[in-house]
């Protein structure tokens, strides 16, 4: 267990020094062998394959895959794993530009970093699998050189495709939405955000308050009729769902927080308490392109009837927005699919 924490460890400095490994120039006092050369500003390096080709130039934009591994050959990191390869402009300064110009598309090399000038100023948040006098080892595949113009184009026409995309799944669930509501005959009010709710049982006790404790009970269902959660017994023995009998129960969370999908937020300080509603959220106020498991899909319109059984005064705040097309993290075991993320 030690082990895994200090490792945990090592992966949280690393992912703050990853790219100053790359720009800051290094004191290498090992002599050059096995094959190793030494760049005149000390950077030792190998060249795994060396193809033929333009250079790299400066200001040039880098995609590469990187691993980074012990001398022992752990794998501490890999672009490989990730599916994301690395980028980066090539500057005047910095320790990766003594080895860029060397290297063409689909040229590899082997560049050693000593741990001691890592850990320099933290000498006790050293991992015992990086001694000192050892080296990390870095082994970076070019993948593509494009000039700056040409990277900037590339980053450009992607994320107008990505907007295109997006605007092309918000309109079929809009339609999707309409032809619902156009069907079963249903009568909404829509709130600016997009929320659409309908009160199904009217109540003259006070509202929530940002800030106050509320207390819901609730069935969520896709579009097509799936109910995905619930805190009734009998909605949710009726479903199948499979959860202990002794978990159905109103969901307790302080309302205006952020705690919930910004749907549920909304929504129930529209109601007073004692009131029922439905609430018809889209999916921008829910797990947008995400989804949430295998039951809710990217773009789902969710629907929850809701009950505000109770209202607990609590400590009153500015209601606490979360941003249209944000990310909302599917909630923990037992909660509601509305129900608090996580961190």
């Amino acid at each position: 267990m030690a082990f895994l924490l200090n490792r945990r460890a090592f992966f949280i400095i690393m992912k703050k020094y990853f790219f100053y490994l790359f720009i800051t120039a290094y004191a290498i006092n090992a002599r050059a062998q096995d094959g190793f050369q030494r760049t005149d500003k000390g950077t030792v390096y190998k060249m795994l394959t060396h193809n033929t080709g333009e250079r790299i130039k400066l200001n040039d934009v880098v995609t590469f895959q990187v691993i980074q591994k012990t001398e022992k050959d752990s794998i501490l990191f890999s672009t490989y794993t990730t599916g994301t390869p690395a980028q980066t402009q090539v500057a005047p300064t910095g320790d990766l530009m003594d080895i860029f110009p060397l290297m063409t598309i689909k040229d590899s090399v082997l560049i050693k970093v000593p741990t001691d000038s890592i850990f320099k100023t933290q000498e006790d948040k050293r991992p015992h699998f990086l001694p000192k006098g050892s080296n990390l080892l870095f082994i970076m595949k070019v993948e593509k050189v494009q000039s700056l113009s040409e990277a900037m184009a590339e980053r450009d026409k992607m994320l107008a495709e990505e907007k295109a995309l997006m605007a092309k799944y918000e309109a079929d669930e809009a339609a999707n939405t309409n032809k619902y509501i156009a069907s079963h005959k249903l009568i909404f009010t829509t709130t600016p955000s997009g929320l659409k709710y309908k009160i199904t049982k009217a109540s003259q006790k006070r509202k929530p308050l940002a800030g106050d404790t509320v207390f819901v009970n609730y069935t969520g269902r896709t579009l097509d009729g799936k109910v995905f959660d619930s805190s009734v017994a009998a909605e949710g023995t009726k479903a199948g769902l499979q959860r202990p009998v002794d978990s159905y129960q109103p969901f307790q969370m302080v309302v205006g927080h952020g705690e919930v999908i910004p749907g549920w937020d909304e929504g129930l300080l529209l109601l007073n308490e004692g009131a029922k509603a439905t609430l018809m959220i889209p999916s921008k106020l829910a797990y947008a392109e995400k989804g949430a498991g295998d039951a809710i899909k990217p773009f789902s319109t969710l629907l929850f009837d809701v009950e505000l059984v109770k209202v607990k005064t609590g400590k009153h705040t500015t209601v606490k927005h979360t941003p249209v097309n944000s990310t909302v993290k599917k909630p923990a075991a037992k909660k509601p699919v509305a129900a608090k993320k996580k961190s």
